[in-house]
């Protein structure tokens, strides 16, 4: 069965353009051309993944992610006409795995999305029954995350990144390493977008907890805290 992703712009020939490239690629699509037909159809199809315009008509794209985000970990894509990296992040902070400015190259589009998908469907396959750090308790093969037995609503990314750093406890990753790691070395990304997911996951772990799991190490980029060492 194909896996199918759902397009919202309120460009049709953008639409009609991507859906004909993901269909050559064995997709099946779903178009939606503003905010609110966004979200019914989200519901009514299930994607596997959505590419998201930033800029749309009776509610923003931004509106969009956070609302699917609330309710779902499907990957996002979150397409934009904008270079402002205030946009990126926001779109980042609210929910999305992912970006790409307009105007952009189909085959790399297409590469994000085998990428994000290959990871998310990888994500439900068993992998190893549990990765635990002190409270922090990851299950890959359901995706699911707890901290201080309580469940920590993670997208895709998030999860896999939480899961990098988790089972490669006081190793230090640079950002480079972290999304070739994550299998995102195919194609060209802004590193900037790895420190607001850092970010974000410290965010939904401070509202459980004051312990600092995810370090920062100055030059170099970040890592997990092993609270099974002792501290000095």
């Amino acid at each position: 069965m194909s896996e199918t992703i759902l397009i919202v712009d309120d460009e049709q020939n953008i639409c009609e353009l991507l859906k004909m490239e993901l269909e050559m690629e064995g997709y099946a699509c779903n178009i939606a051309y503003d905010g609110p037909s966004a979200i019914d159809t989200f519901h009514r199809c299930s994607p596997d993944l959505i590419i998201l315009d930033l800029m749309l008509p009776g509610m923003s794209g931004i509106e969009v992610c956070k609302q699917i985000s609330d309710c779902s970990d499907v990957p996002i894509i979150m397409l934009t006409a904008k270079s402002e990296t205030a946009d990126k992040i926001t779109g980042l902070e609210t929910g999305a795995d992912d970006y790409i400015t307009k105007p952009f190259e189909t085959r790399e589009l297409l590469a994000r999305v085998r990428a994000l998908i290959r990871r998310y469907k990888s994500g439900k396959k068993p992998k190893r029954s549990e990765i635990k750090n002190q409270d922090l308790v990851l299950f890959p093969d359901s995706q699911t995350a707890y901290l201080e037995n309580r469940p920590l609503k993670l997208t895709v990314t998030e999860f896999d990144i939480l899961v990098l750093l988790t089972k490669n406890k006081d190793k230090v990753y640079s950002r480079e390493t972290i999304f070739k790691e994550l299998g995102m070395n195919d194609f060209q990304m802004d590193t900037r977008s790895i420190d607001m997911h850092i970010q974000r996951l410290r965010k939904k772990i401070a509202t459980y907890t004051n312990e600092k799991y995810i370090e920062t190490v100055f030059g170099i980029g970040y890592k997990m805290r092993d609270f099974d060492e002792p501290q000095i």
